[in-house]
């Protein structure tokens, strides 16, 4: 049977100078270990408008479900103003009290929760309370023994150390790019290499395992056990939306599996990268 995995948080539309398309990290995370043989679930909302009645068609032809996507009949439909640099980099406008902003958790959500292998999170879609407890509701229904992955996704304004440390204890799984760490390094005082910070977040919060992606330099996996480094691959990128995503993607499939971390390593580089290759971050077209 393939592994269930879930996606807990914001769903939106992507909007390029291009056209638009769907986006949001946990939506994304969903798409690609869709593509990689599990069972993927996105659990957010959008509201009951155009945008809205178009994205879950979009993501019906993508072949995800959208039997946890909730309807809002107040707030819109999320969406991101996206523009991007020379190298392909993104910088993000992203629209505030939208749907997304306003998850519920319900007794179906629930059930969810409890019968994942894998649920993945991050710090945007608890930028408003409703939304915040309705994650940690979900997190806290999922089993112990089961991945619970934050891929921090620092973004604007909207996270902070008390929002950051209530995820971290949390989780038991940690994805972060090279900038984010620093940024966790200085809100919580921690100097030194960016080894010795790993270290540290992997014994205070107890965690199974750390990722840490350093874009065309490649990433490294942190456990209590060994460190792995890989040195990524050259790539000709169109631009790099969704690549965390689809890392974060392959590493969760590659842990379920049970693969050694230099094969799961190697994996979540190829498979990031070759998202590079296309606009967008579920890489179709």
């Amino acid at each position: 049977m393939p592994f269930t995995v879930a996606g807990a948080g914001e769903i939106l539309w992507d909007l390029f100078p291009t056209g638009r398309r769907p986006g949001g990290a946990p939506a994304n995370f969903c798409y690609h270990a869709r593509m990689l043989g599990a069972e993927s679930f996105v659990v957010s909302r959008v509201g009951t408008d155009q945008p809205g009645e178009e994205l879950l068609e979009r993501l019906a032809e993508l072949g995800l479900s959208s039997c946890y996507i909730s309807l809002d009949r107040v707030h819109p439909t999320g969406s991101v103003s996206v523009t991007l640099d020379s190298k392909g980099n993104p910088d993000y406008i992203i629209h505030e009290n939208v749907a997304w902003d306003h998850i519920p958790f319900d007794e179906q959500t629930d059930g969810l929760a409890k019968s994942v292998d894998a649920v993945c999170f991050g710090t945007l879609a608890q930028r408003s309370p409703e939304s915040r407890e309705s994650i940690r509701r979900f997190l806290k229904s999922v089993p112990e023994s089961r991945l619970k992955v934050f891929d921090i996704n620092l973004r604007m304004q909207y996270y902070s150390p008390e929002l950051i440390n209530d995820s971290l204890l949390l989780c038991n799984v940690l994805k972060v790019n090279s900038e984010e760490l620093s940024k966790i390094g200085s809100m919580f005082s921690l100097s030194g290499e960016p080894e010795e910070t790993l270290s540290i977040l992997c014994e205070k919060y107890n965690l199974r395992l750390i990722a840490l992606t350093k874009g065309s330099e490649g990433s490294v996996l942190y456990t209590p056990e060994e460190i792995l480094y890989h040195p990524g691959f050259k790539v000709d990128v169109c631009d790099t939306v969704g690549a965390g995503d689809a890392f974060t993607a392959a590493l969760t499939i590659g842990v379920l599996e049970g693969k050694p971390l230099a094969e799961i390593n190697d994996f979540a580089n190829t498979v990031a990268s070759l998202v590079c290759h296309y606009n967008g971050a579920t890489a179709t077209d």
